[in-house]
């Protein structure tokens, strides 16, 4: 595979997924700290045509999502080559979604913050800055596939403190430390969503 060329240990890559205002950004930022995976925020791989839409109130379609996903692929796949581990925090919320995300040569894990949308209704309501309105959490939810049996995703808790549900997402995708030569699973062993948290 293009990210196991040089003989090094395999690449992983994983995409921390769910509505806005889940938490995907913190969590997956709290992998990288705990890991030493790359990070990367995939709401700066949108066009400004997208980020116009969205401040507009308008949600994005899959033609208009699309061009999106294959750039965040594209990365996850220039990084593997490069012999770097990838966590990302990005919406996924369709399986056709997450099927572009891993149609690459690497194998991509999936962490599913999900919960009480009265939860993340009350996270949005406070949050300033963000181009996402609340409005458009609705259509998000609408949107929202929950993984198929035969996807590998992690599911947690969005309610949990955010330190829980990075220990939770490292020790249930058996991620290494950042410097330790701790063993590799290139898959979570059981692809069944599993509650945690």
């Amino acid at each position: 595979m293009t990210g196991e060329r040089r003989g090094a240990r395999p690449t992983r890559h994983v995409v921390v997924m769910g509505v806005s205002g889940a938490g995907k950004t913190t969590v997956a930022r709290g992998i990288s700290a705990a890991t030493g995976l790359t990070f990367a925020e995939a709401d700066e791989f949108h066009s400004p045509e997208n980020v116009a839409r969205m401040r507009s109130g308008v949600p994005l379609d899959d033609a208009t999502r699309a061009p999106w996903l294959r750039d965040i692929a594209a990365w996850i796949a220039d990084r593997g080559a490069e012999g770097r581990s990838t966590v990302l925090a990005c919406s996924a919320l369709k399986r056709s979604y997450r099927d572009v995300l891993r149609q690459g040569p690497l194998p991509v894990d999936f962490v599913h913050l999900d919960g009480p949308a009265e939860v993340i209704r009350a996270r949005l309501a406070r949050r300033e800055g963000h181009y996402m309105p609340a409005s458009l959490l609705e259509s998000q939810l609408a949107t929202l596939e929950p993984a198929g049996p035969d996807e590998s995703v992690l599911v947690l808790d969005l309610s949990s403190a955010p330190e829980v549900l990075v220990a939770a997402a490292v020790e249930g995708l058996g991620l290494p430390g950042p410097v330790s030569g701790g063993k590799h699973r290139a898959r979570a062993s059981d692809p069944t969503p599993e509650v945690l948290g």
